[in-house]
């Protein structure tokens, strides 16, 4: 028997690969709108593949109740998951383990009380899921970062006691980005442990009211990383707090295409660059880590290795949105050497992730 606790009269008790049944107090499966939360779907058989592999650090979860939280702030109400449905896919695509993050707009939520309760709910339900599934789920946890103060107590209780393996946040926050000056105090605390963030965009402030029939996560969201990416860098936060490890989605937004305006930019800060960026753009660029999901095609690829080599490159599904097959074919398509594809299939996350070794 497991337990999981979510603060005052929030908690259930649940059985090993049984325990969505049991979610009674944070709201039963069928009970979400729409039926967000997909029923567990009967499990057939699989294929033997050979030993599964793989390790997708791009693949999203939701607690029961989160899109009521959020007050459908988030495009696309029809969001269907399970842990079981997870579990099929990585079996068909050989993927050993995946790391979960809270799908957009996580706690990015102006209102602090609500940006806690995300986060916490989030990162316990994580942290549930890799012990009722273990070696198959670990998590980066959520905060809520616009609240310098629960951030920080949240780092502490998801690092320290959930044994969270790093940190998800949103590209923006309302109007900031990633560089501003206002999180400081978050980043002094995440550098000096060294941590791990993990990054993923959503519908910012700036863009969610454009008149088009092409909805926000078809442009926007690759703009968003490349937005933050830019803030980070020349802002001189990236230089500022070197411990911390940066993955960015979509094999980096827009940002490899945008290269030539990113190097002018660069040149016309002049003396402000080189106090910013003491090392130059080039060295912080190709110091991050990008993962390949819905990225995974030729030109997207191609761009991407212009600027790193294959070592900082991470393989991600986005499921459920999409599945580990297309990104397996995406990257098979690119013919990477044969000791660079497992690189990034495998061996480039457990540099990042030690503990996924056992």
């Amino acid at each position: 028997m497991s337990t999981f606790e979510s603060g005052p009269g929030l908690s259930y008790r649940s059985p090993r690969r049984g325990f969505l049944s049991k979610l009674a107090a944070l709201g039963a499966a069928g009970a979400l709108p729409g039926g967000l939360m997909a029923q567990e779907p009967k499990r057939a058989p699989v294929a033997a593949r050979g030993k599964p592999y793989r390790i997708d650090v791009h693949h999203h979860l939701m607690y029961p109740g989160y899109l009521e939280e959020v007050g459908g702030r988030r495009a696309g109400s029809t969001f269907k998951w399970s842990p079981a449905m997870s579990i099929e896919d990585m079996d068909k695509s050989g993927i050993a383990a995946s790391i979960l993050s809270l799908i957009q707009p996580s706690a990015s939520i102006a209102d602090v009380e609500k940006g806690r309760r995300v986060a916490r709910l989030s990162n316990e339900f994580g942290a549930q899921l890799a012990r009722d599934y273990p070696g198959r789920f670990a998590s980066f946890a959520t905060i809520p970062l616009l609240d310098a103060e629960g951030s920080l107590k949240e780092i502490e209780y998801a690092l320290d006691a959930l044994k969270a393996d790093g940190i998800s946040l949103m590209t923006s926050y309302q109007d900031k980005y990633l560089g501003d000056g206002a999180f400081a105090p978050v980043w002094e605390e995440l550098n000096r442990r060294k941590a791990l963030i993990y990054t993923h965009p959503l519908s910012p402030e700036c863009c969610r009211n454009i008149k088009s029939e092409v909805p926000p996560a078809v442009v926007e969201y690759a703009t968003d990383t490349t937005r933050t990416i830019a803030s980070l860098v020349f802002s001189g936060t990236a230089a500022r707090y070197p411990g911390i490890r940066w993955i960015f989605s979509h094999s980096g937004g827009t940002m490899p295409f945008l290269l030539s305006r990113f190097i002018r930019h660069e040149t016309d800060m002049k003396e402000r660059a080189k106090e910013r960026m003491p090392k130059g753009l080039m060295y912080e660029l190709k110091k991050f880590h990008y993962d390949t999901a819905q990225g995974n095609h030729s030109g997207a690829l191609a761009a991407l290795m212009k600027i790193v080599t294959p070592a900082q490159v991470l393989f991600g599904t986005d499921f459920p949105f999409r599945d580990g097959a297309e990104e397996i074919e995406g990257l098979a398509s690119f013919r990477f050497r044969p000791k660079d594809l497992r690189a990034i299939e495998r061996e480039n996350a457990l540099r990042l992730l030690p503990r996924l070794i056992a």
